[in-house]
């Protein structure tokens, strides 16, 4: 499945490496793709994974981020 996060304070290069990071390291997200200009964050993911989307926000709030949707 793929999923589209909006988020805010995400503004640089360093921002977006460490989105990328921190999601790309669960379990079940296969990538991940953060963009500031766009404020987005795109996820491809296996939806059978319990709990998943929970954790790529939870991943995306501990980078200092705000999930928007």
């Amino acid at each position: 499945m793929q999923k589209k996060v909006y988020i805010a304070g995400m503004i640089d290069e360093q921002s977006e490496q460490a989105v990328n990071q921190a999601v790309s390291a669960i379990t079940g997200v296969t990538s991940c793709t953060a963009n500031a200009l766009k404020a987005q964050v795109l996820v491809d993911f296996d939806e059978n994974t319990p709990g998943i989307e929970d954790a790529i926000n939870s991943a995306i709030s501990g980078c200092g981020f705000d999930v928007l949707a």
